[in-house]
């Protein structure tokens, strides 16, 4: 059991249709660009097909293909899958969107061998930290300036694009942190 395999399954429900497209977010995510940070689960962002319906989304179908494989454990707000919680969080505005559809395929190495996956990129990371805006979100955008692991010009591109101004200046106040996308 491992990451490994996990995401073996992942890219089993995306070849399937279960899912569209999916990117890493959260802490694995920011592993392949930064000092790794201790982390409870997987995040998982999907998109799902477009059937031409309106309404609610429902993740029911994702979930029965996890049940008819055993995957049927919860633990906090993940399915248990090979031994990862997994937290499957749907597109939900245009921020989420372009995080997966620009997010790099990379090869991750683990226990049991190499999966290719696909991991959002460190500007749409630090930016979806921004949004979401706790304390350890902060400290992760925080590391991600420290260890030069974003391009800044693309991340204030981004900021700019998703109006998250504001709260890249809140950000900046609240830590000390020179605010690194103001140009001289």
């Amino acid at each position: 059991m491992g990451i490994k395999q996990t995401l073996d399954v992942i890219n089993a429900m995306e070849r399937e249709g279960v899912i569209e497209r999916y990117a890493i977010g959260g802490a694995v995510a920011a592993y392949n660009y930064i000092e790794p940070a201790v982390t409870e689960d997987l995040d998982i962002f999907v998109s799902f097909k477009s059937s031409g319906r309106s309404g609610l989304l429902t993740l029911e179908p994702l979930f029965a293909y996890l049940r008819s494989r055993g995957y049927t454990e919860f633990r906090k707000e993940g399915v248990m899958v090979e031994g990862w919680p997994v937290q499957f969080l749907p597109i939900s505005d245009p921020l989420d969107e372009e995080a997966v559809e620009q997010a790099e395929a990379v090869d991750i190495k683990a226990n049991g061998g190499q999966v290719s996956a696909r991991v959002m990129t460190p500007e749409h990371l630090v930016a979806l930290a921004l949004s979401v805006g706790r304390a350890k979100d902060f400290a992760r955008i925080i590391q991600f300036l420290q260890e030069k692991a974003v391009n800044l010009k693309r991340l204030k591109s981004i900021v700019e694009q998703h109006l998250l101004l504001v709260k890249w200046r809140s950000f900046c106040a609240k830590t000390g942190t020179r605010d690194p996308l103001v140009t001289k």
